[in-house]
């Protein structure tokens, strides 16, 4: 008989290695943790390290509000040298010399990057055109258009500048493509660039300092399950900034039920997180205009 896992429900805040796909390095930490359920919130290019939070079991439906969060990266540009696929794994396209970038030149053009901005997302993606992802299209040499799109840049900081390369800290919205940003940084700085490395250092409310890596959890699975289960972060987490809501045992009871319910002195707007009365974690709801509170994603478990 199959094993069916188990049911263990929370999210892992993983270091992603360089050199692996997002859903291998989600495969490895579902068979550590022997979980029935899991899923990744977005995925990081091979190229690309960092955080990758990973959703067990219940919390995998709370996944598309940490998609839907602003990422902060750290890129390393490489200047002169432009890609076939904006990065640092594609065919050398064009080579120029990089010459008088000072400072402060650099900064004005990151400056004029910030706030939003339009990007043409690459052919190398995941994006899909007619139900075909975009890469594949591109790996048989085929170019289709793509209409631009548009994202927000909340920050855009100078970290390091020597020689050809260039150290960058990016704060953005969701759908932001920073070899894309690369890319158009190098062209308006009038010599080419590609991204050469990226680690992603924060998801949502979530950063670098709480991540564990495949090797740390490798070890705690030695230990035991138990051992695992210490760095499993509660799903309501995933939810930074939405108001609590607490509902009776009857109200509740509805609510599970796909029943709107009246919460009295309520005086939230949109989404919220909702609790039982004894502090379980009931899932997400949305405070309509009359007041009233529906449920919009509900979790089983304690959370």
């Amino acid at each position: 008989m199959k094993r069916r896992g188990r049911d263990v429900h929370g999210i892992v805040l993983l270091d992603k290695p360089v050199g692996i796909t997002s859903n291998a390095a989600l495969q490895t930490v579902k068979r550590l943790y022997q979980a029935r359920k899991a899923g990744h919130t977005g995925s990081l290019d091979p190229l690309a390290g960092g955080l990758l939070p990973l959703c067990l079991g219940e919390a995998t439906k709370l996944s598309t509000f940490l998609l839907d969060s602003d990422k902060r990266y750290i890129a390393q540009c490489r200047l002169g040298v432009t890609t076939s696929t904006s990065d640092a794994e594609g065919e050398v396209l064009e080579t120029r010399p990089v010459e008088n970038l000072s400072t402060a030149r650099i900064e004005q053009v990151l400056a004029a990057f910030t706030g939003d901005i339009e990007q043409v997302p690459p052919m190398h993606s995941a994006l899909k055109f007619h139900g075909q992802p975009l890469y594949k299209l591109a790996q048989r040499g085929v170019t289709v258009e793509r209409a631009a799109r548009r994202v927000h840049i909340y920050a855009l900081r100078l970290l390091h500048y020597a020689g050809d390369t260039l150290d960058i800290e990016v704060h953005c919205s969701k759908g932001t493509y920073i070899r894309t940003l690369v890319e158009d940084i190098g062209a308006r700085l009038g010599c080419g660039a590609h991204l050469a490395a990226l680690k992603r250092t924060a998801v949502g409310g979530f950063d670098a300092a709480r991540m564990v890596t495949l090797e740390q959890l490798r070890a705690l699975a030695e230990q035991g399950l138990e051992h695992l289960d210490s760095v499993i972060i509660p799903m309501q987490a995933a939810l930074n900034g939405f108001p609590d809501v607490r509902l009776s045992a009857d109200a509740a009871f509805y609510l599970r039920r796909g029943q709107a319910v009246f919460v009295p002195r309520t005086a939230h707007t949109g989404w919220v997180k909702l609790f039982a009365d004894d502090n379980r974690f009931l899932g997400v709801g949305q405070v309509l205009e009359d007041g009233r509170v529906a449920p919009k994603r509900l979790v089983m478990g304690n959370g």
